[in-house]
């Protein structure tokens, strides 16, 4: 139910971009994010607007060359996208996520029952994106076939 409280809470008019996380949001995530590694350069991006502008793609569905010039270079954004989705960071986040918001709601953190219907099963067997780096990058195609039908 929408009270004044929960309006407050899910007010996001005074973000930047209303994708922009939160300082409540960005304390459940900081967390899961894993450090930079040793040795090397340090890190020189504040991982936080990298989230920012991670989410700004994904919620608008902008193209990579229309990000916003006040959030991290696209190749940067693209670049941990890359990382995190190949090292599970994602999915750790989401299960994360996922499992407190079941919390919230006082319901136990893995469902216990879940229906199917036939409709489920039948785009379960076609196979849908396997990640969401593989919705937001372009389809490559091998080098060898392109100099064969060039």
């Amino acid at each position: 139910m929408w009270t004044a409280k929960n309006r407050g809470r899910y007010d996001r008019s005074k973000l930047r971009y209303p994708s922009d996380l939160t300082g409540e949001e960005w304390a459940h995530v900081e967390p899961l994010i894993p450090p930079a590694k040793r040795g090397g350069n340090k890190r020189h991006v504040e991982v936080r607007e990298v989230m920012n502008g991670i989410m700004y793609i994904l919620s608008t569905g902008c193209q990579w060359r229309a990000i916003p010039k006040d959030l991290p270079p696209r190749s940067t954004l693209f670049d941990y996208l890359d990382l995190w989705a190949y090292d599970g960071t994602l999915e750790r986040i989401h299960h994360e996520l996922y499992v407190r918001c079941r919390e919230q709601a006082e319901r136990e953190a893995s469902p216990t029952a879940a229906i199917i219907d036939s409709q489920s099963v039948k785009s379960a067997e076609k196979g849908g994106s396997r990640s969401t780096r593989m919705a937001t990058m372009p389809e490559r195609r091998s080098r060898v076939r392109s100099d064969i039908f060039s």
